[in-house]
């Protein structure tokens, strides 16, 4: 990503900041106090006013995607970093704003239930598309699982992200089919995370004491 592909930035800056939209549609139906915040046991434990939902949290998001979307394309080794995660770099922040926003709107209005289980999908499914580009991501240094020993030999990257994709697209999977079941939420989700993120970084450095 030597440049920022303005046409689609645009687009999905405009995607995220669409809840802004549907909040000013659904402006009367809406409480003045609205659930922002819930628990992996679907209730909401947060609370915040119209205002702050509607206006602020958008605006927050799309900050968060100019961000990503900017310093991944200043990284010097952009060009290393497969396509399709380029374009998920550009999705990921709009598609998660929307879905926060479904999330709280629907809880609202009663018409989502439990809107953790979506959420749960959710994470499910990117980590599942994640864990799929992982290993045909090469060394840089924005995308992927950045340590000292992967960013110094090309071997240790390329077998990390070869483990940490199984990992993942397992993970993901996991915590996607218990957005379903609902079994144990806290530890699954907590012990499959754990799982995804530390046995690539303990696999990494055990390969460069190998060596």
């Amino acid at each position: 990503m030597k440049k920022i592909n303005l046409n689609l930035l645009i687009l999905t800056s405009i995607l995220t900041l669409l809840p802004i939209l549907v909040g000013l549609i659904l402006w009367k139906d809406l409480p003045a106090s609205l659930p922002s915040h819930f628990g992996l046991d679907g209730q909401a434990d947060g609370f915040s006013s119209k205002l702050e939902v509607v206006f602020l949290i958008p605006l927050v998001m799309l900050g968060l995607h100019l961000f990503a979307v900017i310093v991944t394309s200043l990284d010097p080794k952009a060009s290393h970093v497969s396509p399709k995660m380029k374009i998920l770099v550009y999705w990921l922040v709009p598609l998660i704003s929307g879905l926060v926003q479904l999330s709280i709107y629907g809880a609202a209005l009663g018409i989502i239930a439990n809107s953790t289980r979506i959420g749960l999908v959710m994470v499910g499914i990117v980590f599942l598309v994640v864990g799929n580009y992982l290993p045909k991501t090469k060394q840089n240094y924005t995308v992927g699982i950045r340590l000292p020993w992967t960013l110094d030999s090309e071997e240790n990257w390329n077998k990390t992200h070869r483990l940490a994709g199984r990992l993942w697209v397992l993970g993901g999977t996991i915590i996607l089919l218990n957005g379903f079941l609902s079994w144990a939420v806290l530890y699954v989700f907590f012990g499959v995370l754990l799982v995804m993120v530390l046995v690539p970084i303990f696999y990494s450095y055990w390969i460069s004491r190998s060596y």
